[in-house]
């Protein structure tokens, strides 16, 4: 076996939006999540990538400049949490970006990250994890040096890191940009037929359980044992899921009932079993880095 294949990577790639994603405008995650999380994190001497949305960033520059203190990496995750990759499921009201827009909208967030943390993000993740090959073309572009956006749940080709092609951005290339694909479950048996979206992490280790989660981890190593390929465990998670969420919003002309499991467990509890989850982690032998390292290392 490789040298580099004996070894287990974790990325913890902490979203930095508004509450409930793109569908409520309030940051009381980012200011009361993100304070536990920096603790949690130092004190299990680990490393993260927080990836803020450029509003995000000039909303709460306070906590973007917090992040770069404590030797985690600002990242950048879209201008407003817009969809700006291929859509994979369809949300009523949410439409994507049309090609030609992707890299003034990318270059304008990359602008205000930089702005409020004062240094340029070269870590990107899409929301929801809508990527396409026009963002990875404008990522290079500008600079950056990684992107957490493949969902390795729903194309299910890709399962470690890896440079895209310029054209297909879910096939290997020459591009200088390192692709991470988020971690899934592909031994299990999926029942959610053409999506699969049953595979994937999130967000297990709150609804779940640590425990529960770390089985899926233990099964995915052993898939990536078995064909022999480099063993990276790409992790999102957000700041609101660690502040309580409610179970309904009500907002200008209209109200927001998310699903259960969106906001099942945000608080302590979350905070509770995501320290387990690192622990469990660390005891498999997990070397927890920053996304930019990674794409140093690969």
């Amino acid at each position: 076996m490789n040298a580099m294949n004996k070894k287990i990577y974790a990325l913890i790639g902490v979203d930095m939006e508004t509450d409930v994603g793109s569908f409520t405008p309030f940051y009381e995650g980012v200011r009361h999540g993100t304070p536990k999380l920096l603790e949690l994190f130092h004190d299990k001497y680990i490393k993260a990538t927080f990836y803020f949305t450029g509003e995000c960033a000039r909303e709460n520059p306070e906590t973007a400049k917090k992040v770069v203190e404590s030797g985690n990496e600002a990242g950048c995750h879209s201008l407003f949490h817009e969809t700006i990759g291929d859509e994979l499921f369809p949300i009523p009201g949410v439409k994507t970006l049309l090609p030609h827009e992707v890299f003034p909208r990318l270059k304008l967030a990359t602008e205000w990250v930089e702005a409020a943390a004062g240094i340029r993000p070269v870590s990107f993740r899409s929301p929801r994890l809508w990527g396409s090959t026009a963002v990875v073309n404008a990522l290079e572009e500008l600079g950056y040096k990684s992107d957490a956006s493949y969902p390795m749940y729903f194309y299910r080709n890709q399962f470690a890191p890896y440079h895209p092609s310029r054209e297909d951005w879910v096939q290997t290339g020459d591009s200088k940009i390192l692709e991470i694909p988020n971690f899934a479950d592909m031994t299990m048996e999926s029942h959610d037929p053409g999506l699969e979206r049953d595979r994937d992490q999130w967000p297990l280790f709150r609804t779940r359980g640590a425990s529960y989660l770390l089985e899926r981890v233990r099964s995915f190593l052993d898939f990536c044992d078995e064909r022999n390929i480099p063993k990276c465990l790409c992790f999102y998670i957000h700041p609101w899921e660690f502040h309580p969420m409610q179970k309904r919003y009500h907002f200008g002309e209209a109200e927001v009932i998310p699903d259960d499991f969106i906001t099942r467990n945000c608080g302590d509890n979350a905070l509770e079993e995501l320290s387990k989850l690192i622990d469990g982690l660390l005891k498999m032998g997990a070397v927890f880095m920053r996304a930019d390292k990674i794409a140093e290392i690969f």
